[in-house]
């Protein structure tokens, strides 16, 4: 008893079916290859950026602390100066006491930006509204 493959598997003879099979195989296995590379790829420029970032944060704290020590300097050459016309003390006492209210200002100033009507989205709020009217109407 022969089989007739062609009535069977619609005129595709055993050989091509298998090439079919094999190539769908390739196909999936390309697919994984090809999904492991990139997932690679991210990884590697992930870890770059990482890196990149690293060195920028360390960049940037050393940069402020130098920064800090020049305005300590500042503040130094400030109370040196005024204790040329005054006792070097009182000279320390009024660089202090203005840094301290300026200090107190900026503080405040920013504090400000921490309340609760600073932070609210207005904007998102109004579209989220809008949004879920429109969804409203045509549903």
């Amino acid at each position: 008893m022969a089989t007739d493959y062609t009535s069977v598997s619609g005129g595709r003879g055993p050989s091509e079916q298998e090439s079919a099979s094999n190539l769908v195989s390739r196909l999936v296995g390309d697919l994984t290859a090809l999904f492991r590379n990139e997932l690679a790829l991210a990884k590697a420029e992930f870890a770059k950026a990482a890196s990149n970032v690293k060195l920028g944060v360390a960049g940037m704290a050393v940069g402020a602390a130098v920064l800090l020590a020049g305005a300590l300097s500042l503040v130094a050459a400030a109370i040196l100066g005024l204790a040329e016309v005054m006792e070097p003390w009182l000279a320390a006492l009024v660089v202090g006491v203005a840094l301290g209210v300026i200090g107190f200002v900026m503080l405040q100033s920013a504090k400000k930006k921490f309340e609760p009507s600073a932070l609210s989205m207005e904007r998102t709020q109004t579209s989220l509204r809008r949004d879920a009217e429109v969804v409203a109407r045509r549903t």
